[in-house]
């Protein structure tokens, strides 16, 4: 028996509830839930992570997003607030909260609509331009540090699978 096994060969907190559930229920295909479970602990691990990564430019995960959507937008980097709200599935409540912590900093500014009296648009500053630039690449740099535990090949073989998985939950 090898006395230092590879990460990826040591057991973890999911085989441990693996291992209780077949010890109760034996009759359990649990897959799925070895699946899901690191799933789900890699996402918690990698949000805090990205959090910490983003507090560093004074900004959360959630206003990085706003950011981070406005820039991929393109130039001017002006969506309404409408735009922002379904691409990241907010409510427009707790879109109208980001967004006032955002211009208050001064990352974002907020305009009438010419097109429509009743709408406004949102618009990254230069301020919050430079910042997000800086912030995408803090973030990722902490998941290409992540991920260097695969080969490009594995890489790119996960990024496949859960493209798949991914696409067959979506409308479930």
């Amino acid at each position: 028996m090898n006395p230092n096994p590879e990460p990826q060969d040591r057991p973890d907190a999911v085989d441990a509830i693996i291992g209780q559930w077949a010890a109760v229920r034996p009759d359990l295909d649990t897959t799925a839930m070895e699946v899901f479970g690191r799933v789900y602990r890699l996402s918690r691990t990698m949000g805090d992570r990205m959090e910490k990564a983003y507090a560093r430019f004074g900004i959360s995960r959630g206003e990085f997003d706003v950011l981070a959507t406005l820039r991929r937008s393109g130039e001017p980097y002006t969506l309404s607030p409408r735009q922002l709200s379904s691409t990241l599935m907010l409510t427009t409540g707790g879109m109208t909260g980001r967004l006032d912590k955002l211009e208050r900093a001064g990352l974002l500014r907020r305009s009438p609509d010419p097109h429509d009296r009743r709408g406004l648009q949102v618009t990254l500053t230069d301020e919050g331009l430079a910042l997000i630039d800086e912030a995408v690449g803090a973030g990722l740099a902490v998941q290409t540090e992540a991920l260097s535990q695969l080969d490009p090949a594995e890489a790119g073989q996960l990024a496949g699978l859960l493209r798949k998985l991914l696409a067959g939950t979506q409308g479930q």
